[in-house]
């Protein structure tokens, strides 16, 4: 094997370390985010809400329907060797495409009037608004912790697997959770396509 990942079957402890450097890219798409909002370019607006938004879901809906599933019934060494490789991406690309989403969103909802929409309608306003709120919260505040957490243990050269069992025990739920909510998104999205 090319690149030492296993030593005698097991994770070598120079498993990849968190590139601080992603911290560059980080900064430049929200950059970005702000050179669309200030220049009032309203189908650039659309464009980013769509992009991050459609990358976030769909990350978030293959986390939680498709690799959760999967990493759960796997061998220990299996998961590690996917996690120490994953970790080091999602942690810097999710918080950055919810930030993203959220906030053009909500200038993108200023600027077509829809914060001045009349009850009842203005309901699926304020629904768009609290699940956007609860998924970013969940991501940064309870998802990228524990991430952190477990892709730390991980990298330890003998890891304790019911410690991860302990950091983890409701991640995956979180992240099945964060699937469901992308989907009632994508629900009232459809409605605001359609006209409130």
């Amino acid at each position: 094997m090319t690149d030492s990942t296993f030593t005698n079957g097991h994770l070598a402890p120079d498993a990849p370390a968190i590139n601080f450097f992603n911290l560059v890219w980080c900064a430049l798409a929200l950059m970005v985010m702000i050179g669309v909002i200030a220049s009032g370019n309203l189908w650039a607006l659309v464009f980013l809400h769509i992009f991050a938004g459609g990358l976030w879901t769909g990350i978030d809906l293959f986390m939680g329907f498709v690799v959760g599933p999967i990493l759960r019934r796997t061998p220990f060494e299996t998961r590690r060797a996917v996690l120490t490789r994953l970790t080091p991406r999602t942690i810097f690309i999710m918080p950055v495409l919810s930030i993203v989403t959220g906030t053009t969103g909500w200038f993108l909802a200023k600027a077509m009037g829809y914060l001045d929409t009349p009850w009842p309608a203005y309901g699926w306003v304020a629904a768009a608004l609290a699940i956007v709120t609860i998924l970013t919260i969940q991501g940064i505040g309870l998802l990228l912790p524990t991430q952190i957490r477990v892709y730390r243990e991980l990298r330890k050269p003998n890891p304790d697997p019911a410690h991860i069992a302990a950091i983890s025990r409701n991640y995956f739920y979180l992240i099945a959770s964060q699937g469901v909510l992308q989907v009632a998104i994508m629900v009232i999205m459809a409605r605001f396509r359609m006209g409130l």
